[in-house]
């Protein structure tokens, strides 16, 4: 039974991904609950239907009182069957109704909502650039990606469990009163325009509250995950108590927007009180004074009187559910800040796979300055041929990580374009063209997975003995079968922390090799590929590095000039231009900034701020 229900919706139904999601909050909700319309439409008419069999409950209750003033043997005689059935109904109907209303609502929609929300959400950021991510913590982000989903189930909830409900049952009290006379509702009527004022009070002021303290809440996340991912920084250079100021900043920001919100509740508590207290002497008082005069029954009175003290029990359920419900939409709106964003750098209308034939890279005219008007690169043209091997090198700034970035199109390109084997990257689709590029970078962070999984992640479908070929031409194996983690996994089942935190340098960079190798795109890019490595490993792996670039397409960067001194050319970069371009032995004898280069370097590695 219960998997029934569970299974009303597909949390993982396709849909289609769009660039430009709804701005707006209830455009937002709206897009996102289209698998759950007809679910939600049952979920009202269960929750009506629940409220109407309360308020006919104390309805009955009244009657009952009525006809309890006759004999019992004629009570008995007249309305026997009637109460027979009442009975039945309380038994077996109403709690069928119940059970359904909370199958719909607990286990149709409470599930499946906060997934569909939380998947959606995160196929959404994915979709955002590199540039994106780099504008924002990581921490902020996931944070808003989890806090999301819940907050629109728990709004989604309340406006079933308790608006729905609040709203028939009102109406169902007024009902109720007006059939034993018309007069018993002006003072719930005054009630009810009392407690409207209060909701709208409290509403108005609750929905920036919440947000208010939920944006401080996502601030002491950053910060905090901010301190965890750069543990080793905190801890070197000793700033325990700074990490502890600085979050201190933004925690005492969410006790203080948190308190604000707190004092609200308690205005809405005390006021609720004396609105309750007038709405039971107003109905009860005045059921009393009509039956004193003979125009209600003692049924009307007793009636009333449960009415009445019904809704005092849930005058305060519906306002916390009312400020429940518009906090967590405050929540949700904060998250839209992060998962509505728009994807600023997409695919083509009609963008087309990329199909790599040679490795033909041509650049022309590329220039990108990140919007700044400075920096990056200026009017850069290049043909790489297939199978050359370029090495980049420049002083920190001029434009070698940008070239990079904009061949994989991280960015989209300011001016200018960059063709592989004649196609125009900007025309075809990112994913494709990611594949078909290997790069293996400085700092090669890798996934809180197993080993097995980081280096799958080049090729999942390889096999497994592919996999340990790869391991072994890095040069990773050996180390691999001794690795151990805290839970007893060992060797490619062991987990290497995040970012690869439980490896040393060396190691990480090993299992990125042993990645890239194995992905065996035809295009290769290194970014200081060897520099976290010892000169006996590194100059274990030359061989391996030689070979990996054997019949590809290879770019370069190195500050350490000898390992790239035999490449085919090797173009030197400054202020976002290509100042040199040319073999080793040509450059040197130029005498320009290579030579410059070469000369001062240090240990083979390039002084960046050299011959400046």
């Amino acid at each position: 039974m219960f998997r029934r229900f569970e299974n009303l919706v597909d949390p993982y139904v396709a849909y289609p991904p769009t660039d430009l999601p709804p701005q707006t909050l209830y455009a937002f909700l709206k897009d996102y609950a289209q698998p759950f319309r007809r679910v939600f439409q049952w979920a009202a008419l269960l929750s009506v239907a629940v409220a109407a069999v309360e308020v006919g409950l104390i309805w009955a209750m009244g009657w009952i009182v009525d006809i309890l003033a006759g004999d019992p043997a004629q009570v008995w005689a007249d309305h026997g069957w009637q109460l027979i059935g009442l009975a039945a109904f309380i038994l077996l109907l109403r709690p069928a109704i119940q059970a359904l209303d909370v199958l719909v609502l607990n286990n149709a929609i409470m599930p499946n909502f906060g997934t569909l929300i939380r998947w959606r959400a995160h196929a959404q950021v994915l979709r955002q650039s590199v540039g994106w991510f780099e504008n924002d913590f990581a921490g902020r982000i996931a944070n808003r990606v989890v806090q999301t989903p819940p907050a629109a189930g728990e709004a989604i909830f309340q406006v079933f469990d308790a608006i729905t409900f609040a709203l028939a049952y009102l109406l169902g009290a007024a009902v109720l009163l007006a059939g034993a006379d018309p007069r018993l509702m002006l003072p719930l009527l005054a009630w009810f325009a009392l407690y409207g004022w209060l909701m709208a009070w409290t509403i108005r002021r609750v929905g920036p509250a919440s947000q208010a303290a939920a944006d401080a809440r996502s601030a002491v996340t950053g910060r905090i995950v901010d301190s965890y991912t750069n543990i080793h920084s905190v801890k070197m250079f000793a700033h325990h108590d700074r990490e502890l100021d600085y979050a201190k900043e933004a925690i005492e920001r969410t006790r203080q927007t948190f308190a604000a919100e707190m004092r609200l509740y308690t205005i809405m508590d005390i006021a609720l009180v004396l609105l309750n207290g007038f709405l039971i002497v107003g109905v009860v008082g005045w059921a009393v004074v009509l039956w004193m005069q003979g125009a209600a029954t003692v049924g009307a009175v007793a009636a009333a009187t449960a009415l009445t003290l019904r809704l005092n029990a849930m005058t305060g359920w519906i306002m916390w559910a009312l400020t429940t419900l518009f906090r967590q939409l405050g929540v949700v709106k904060e998250g839209m800040e992060t998962i509505a964003q728009p994807v600023t750098l997409a695919d083509a209308p009609d963008a087309r796979a990329l199909a790599v034939t040679a490795g033909r890279i041509e650049i022309e005219r590329l220039t990108h300055h990140y919007g700044r008007g400075h920096g990056g690169l200026d009017g850069v043209s290049l043909t790489i041929r297939p199978g050359e091997k370029i090495g980049l090198i420049g002083r920190s700034g001029a434009g070698k990580s940008t070239l990079v970035k904009l061949l994989l199109r991280f960015y989209d390109i300011e001016e200018g374009r960059i063709l592989i084997d004649g196609q125009d990257i900007a025309q075809v689709t990112q994913e494709s063209l990611r594949r078909q590029i290997g790069m293996v970078q400085q700092d090669s962070a890798l996934l809180h997975r197993s080993v097995r999984e980081n280096i799958l992640y080049g090729r999942p479908e390889a096999t497994e003995a592919e996999m340990i070929a790869a391991a072994k031409q890095a040069e990773a194996h050996d180390f691999i079968l001794d690795l151990r983690d805290a839970e007893g996994r060992r060797g490619y089942d062991a987990r290497v922390g995040e970012r690869g935190v439980k490896l040393s340098g060396g190691q990480r960079q090993r299992i990125a090799l042993a990645r890239v190798i194995l992905k065996d795109a035809p295009i290769l890019v290194l970014d200081e590929a060897t520099s976290a490595l010892d000169s006996e490993v590194e100059a274990a792996i030359q061989s391996t590095l030689y070979g990996m670039m054997e019949g590809k397409t290879v770019i370069a960067i190195a500050h350490r000039l000898s390992t790239i001194a035999h490449m085919d050319r090797i173009l030197v970069l400054d202020g976002g231009r290509i100042v040199e371009d040319g073999p080793h032995d040509m450059l040197l004898r130029k005498g320009g900034l290579y030579a410059g280069f070469w000369e001062r370097q240090s240990g083979g590695f390039l002084d960046p701020e050299a011959a400046e």
